[in-house]
């Protein structure tokens, strides 16, 4: 019972690792703000549904729950949402941003709407959330936020320029608010999710090598991801923030940052000419491959 006491906010809770997050919250003791706008993967639609079945299972196990039902893209939508979380449940002390869409479209033919649609739920989205949620951690000198980045941004794949773009800008969002806010009290993490969700059931299989890695992608539950989620949210993660964790299964990530690690200099100033013919050659054996995320992570899931 960790979370004892504690009101958790957690978005895009009706299904995959949102709803796992919302559950393992309540058994941990928490009161559980369930949001969700029951959409479809793309973001078209709205049913109350999910929400208010995810409320039924934490009331079924004995705990205390609300359904929201507004979006996170809309700036008054998320403060609604937060103050109906105080009034409701009586105060707030998480947020899990977890809400997210697809519209994977290789780059050449992505629209702004593909882009603007994915970054306005997931990054835009993730601020709102937070910053509605700040005035009350500020005031009480405590909070938590756990945010939902991706290997999709953290190292890249095909066809997801706009999810990408959210995902690393998730990261870069979660790190200036631990940094802001750490003199409050209030910490910031992300956690890079390896679950199978329908956010990639979507992937299409065009080969036998892709057959197999859904194969495998189809092991990874979203009840694995939420345990990391609840310990970041606890009073025993004191200390623990601005890091990016990654949760597959039964493994756990620490996932570095962007740090300098290799340096040319000259004391007669740079040419475009002597950087082309001395610092790209220098550089050019510590140049990162254009890897995926599937290339990276190429061991079977423990």
């Amino acid at each position: 019972m960790i979370l004892k006491g504690k009101v958790v906010l957690v978005t895009g809770a009706g299904r995959g690792v949102g709803r796992a997050i919302a559950l393992e919250a309540a058994r941990a003791g928490a009161a559980v703000a369930v949001n969700d706008l029951g959409v479809g993967l793309s973001g078209d639609g709205a049913d109350a549904g999910p929400a208010q079945e995810v409320v039924r299972e934490i009331e079924a196990l004995g705990g205390h729950a609300i359904a929201l039902t507004k979006s996170v893209a809309a700036w008054d939508d998320a403060h609604e949402m937060v103050a109906e979380t105080v009034k409701r449940l009586g105060g707030i002390d998480a947020v899990v941003n977890n809400a997210g869409n697809l519209r994977d479209v290789i780059f050449h033919k992505m629209t702004s709407d593909d882009f603007h649609a994915v970054l306005n739920v997931h990054l835009v989205g993730s601020f709102n959330m937070s910053r509605a949620a700040a005035d009350y951690f500020k005031e009480q000198k405590s909070g938590a936020y756990v945010h939902m980045t991706s290997t999709s941004g953290l190292i890249g794949n095909f066809g997801q320029a706009n999810y990408s773009a959210a995902k690393l800008g998730i990261v870069g969002l979660s790190k200036s608010i631990a940094l802001d806010m750490q003199r409050f009290g209030v910490r910031s993490n992300c956690i890079a999710p390896f679950a199978w969700t329908r956010m990639i059931d979507s992937i299409p299989i065009t080969s036998p090598e892709q057959a197999e890695r859904v194969k495998k992608l189809k092991t990874l539950v979203p009840e694995r991801v939420a345990p990391c989620a609840i310990a970041l949210l606890s009073d025993l993660a004191d200390g623990v923030t601005g890091q990016i964790f990654g949760v597959r299964n039964n493994e756990i990530f620490l996932f570095s940052q962007h740090r300098p690690f290799k340096t040319a200099h000259t004391s007669d100033g740079w040419t475009p000419e002597t950087i082309a013919n001395r610092v790209f050659p220098q550089f050019k054996t510590s140049f990162y491959p254009l890897d995926r995320s599937a290339d990276i992570f190429s061991w079977d899931p423990v």
